[in-house]
């Protein structure tokens, strides 16, 4: 039998997954903690172990050893750009799709306090755009000449006014610097490309990072680490949308990732108004769209959550508790690999579930502004609407082993209250009850078609 290793070496922990190509199952999973910080293949050894054990009678021959990572950090990445609400945005929207963790962005031409900064915070990749393609170029120009002299051991991703680019690679070359060209993020005035520099993260994400980070001796193991874990989810979540040229995808879906330091949101869909007489204001959407909530995690964010939310936000979500919601949270956040355990302790996880899903959709979706003139209401949409999204798939820890998962996805759900927020109105809810979204996103780099039926199989109604 011919089967599939998909590993996602993971921040806490290294997951495993046997795929029966044939027969498009899932055959065995297994996970350990990850150990990074000693030898990576420690861990995943001890997680293959586990999955041998599971499949030893079963005669697999593993054609394909596939990984994704979140490892030693995950992937960092800072944003360099021109205009805030412009390039700088359109930047921050490609590096996040492309897995990155943002630890900031940067507009006009960087000052020194802007150096200084990007040094201490030691981002693997920056990405430096600016301007559109034919437009202003000294700014591009200024920020490539300010990294070339303060920042030469930085990698970089130009994807910026393509007029600039000889010129910035001229810069590069001169100070030795490792460098990927991408076309521009914005070529045009509130147009945004962001699949090409992606793709041109992903590259150096395999290329650079990986060794970086002291993970080489897996990629020895592996057919190689191919991207970071958040795109791997993304790139699922794309083919169950869209599917492949032998099959239908499932339409428009939303997925939520309740982690315990992030809360990850992906859409899939191009969120043009659902409603007529609203007109869209500001930068273009990306079809498929990731944005990260570094503020609302289970665990590790716990304290930032409750600042987020509020307190009357979380006792909206449980009636009665006899825990004191600040002193709870701020020992989950002391104690972040805490299980909840009695009836008391995951009624309140389920309630901070909540009201991480309220918030990361309202960050993520739309909202519609209203502005009075001499003819009357004008109505404008700003960001995607997602009102009428298919399905929304909720995967996580939390959701995962909750009893009523798809009350906690409900949280973010459309309410007349906040009628001005598009959120989804009607999904379909499902879960990834088997953690298997990153696996399949590895996979459909092989193997799109087997990937799409094990989801539509795997992914199931909550």
């Amino acid at each position: 039998m011919d089967g599939v290793l998909l590993i996602d070496f993971g921040s806490t922990y290294t997951k495993l997954t046997a795929v029966d190509i044939d027969n498009k199952e899932i055959i065995a999973t297994s996970k350990s903690i990850t150990t990074v910080d000693q030898d990576i293949m420690i861990g995943f050894k001890k997680a293959y172990e586990e999955i041998q054990h599971k499949i030893y009678n079963k005669n697999i021959n593993f054609i394909d050893k596939l990984a994704c990572s979140s490892a030693a950090g995950g992937l960092k990445m800072v944003a360099i750009g021109l205009v805030p609400e412009l390039t700088v945005e359109a930047a921050k929207r490609a590096a996040l799709g492309a897995g990155a963790r943002i630890l900031g962005v940067y507009s006009y031409e960087l000052t020194r306090g802007d150096i200084e900064d990007i040094a201490l915070k030691s981002p693997d990749i920056i990405l430096l755009s600016g301007g559109t393609d034919g437009g202003n170029k000294e700014c591009i120009l200024y920020n490539a000449q300010m990294i070339s002299k303060y920042l030469k051991d930085s990698i970089v991703v130009i994807a910026g006014n393509k007029n600039a680019t000889d010129e910035i690679e001229d810069i590069f070359n001169e100070q030795d610097i490792y460098y990927k060209v991408a076309d521009n993020v914005m070529p045009r005035l509130n147009v945004i490309n962001v699949e090409p520099a992606r793709e041109a993260i992903r590259k150096v994400f395999m290329e650079k990072i990986i060794e970086a980070k002291g993970m080489s001796n897996a990629e020895k193991y592996i057919n190689g680490i191919l991207m970071p874990t958040p795109a791997a989810v993304l790139k699922a979540a794309r083919l169950l949308a869209d599917g492949t040229s032998k099959e239908d995808g499932i339409g428009d879906v939303l997925v939520l990732d309740i982690g315990g330091a992030t809360t990850d949101v992906h859409s899939i869909g191009y969120g043009e108004p659902s409603t007529s007489g609203v007109t869209v204001r500001g930068l273009q959407e990306p079809y498929a769209k990731r944005t990260v909530e570094g503020d609302l995690g289970m665990r590790v964010s716990a304290m930032s959550l409750l600042e987020a939310v509020g307190e009357k936000t979380i006792k909206r979500y449980i009636s009665e508790t006899p825990f004191n919601i600040e002193e709870r949270c701020r020992n989950l956040q002391s104690n972040v690999n805490s299980i909840p355990c009695t009836k008391d302790e995951i009624e309140f996880d389920e309630a901070m579930a909540r009201a991480a899903t309220y918030m990361a959709v309202k960050r993520h979706v739309g909202f519609i502004e209203s502005v009075y003139t001499p003819m009357g209401a004008i109505y404008s949409q700003v960001g995607k609407d997602l009102m009428s999204c298919r399905y929304m798939i909720g995967t996580g820890g939390v959701l995962v082993h909750s009893k009523t998962p798809k009350d906690i996805l409900k949280a973010g759900l459309f309410t007349n209250e906040e009628a001005q927020y598009l959120k989804p109105k009607n999904p379909e809810i499902l879960i990834d009850k088997d953690y298997i979204l990153s696996a399949m996103g590895l996979l459909s780099e092989k193997y799109p078609n087997e990937a799409l039926s094990i989801m539509k199989k795997y992914i199931v109604n909550a």
